[in-house]
């Protein structure tokens, strides 16, 4: 059985297209994975990691974190680094918080506002990376 290559489902280039491809994955495994039936609400790794006290949280950080490792590698001013970091931390904390961690985890969506960020990023400074969503 022959493995599927991960470069074609994962870009793995450092220009400036694959990645946008690769934080748009990462982003909807953290934050979209599957949608919640009857309230349509999307949830993804991010939540479910909440089930481990602490542990959980720190992999849900240093996820977060590499969203903004990728925009510092894309040129990224220092105010929105600062921005980026300031999600993931507030995302962190607010997971720390004992048995009920998940439920700011929920509405605090860090992945997708730093997705946010980068896209803004690229659309300005790359704009050939941009794709038309219909």
């Amino acid at each position: 059985m022959q493995m599927p290559d991960l470069g074609a489902i994962v870009p793995t280039g450092r220009d400036a297209a694959s990645v946008r491809r690769r934080v748009e994955a990462l982003e909807h495994l953290l934050e979209g994975l599957f949608t919640i039936p009857g309230i349509k609400r999307k949830v993804g790794l991010d939540v479910i990691l909440d089930v481990l006290p602490v542990g959980g949280d720190v992999i849900g950080a240093a996820m977060g974190a590499y969203m903004v490792w990728e925009a510092r590698n894309l040129g990224i001013s220092k105010v929105q680094m600062a921005r980026m970091f300031g999600n993931v931390g507030t995302d962190f904390l607010l997971g720390l918080i004992p048995f009920v961690g998940a439920i700011p985890d929920f509405f605090f969506r860090s992945n997708t506002r730093n997705l946010k960020i980068i896209k803004k990023h690229l659309d300005k400074h790359h704009p050939s990376t941009a794709v038309i969503e219909g």
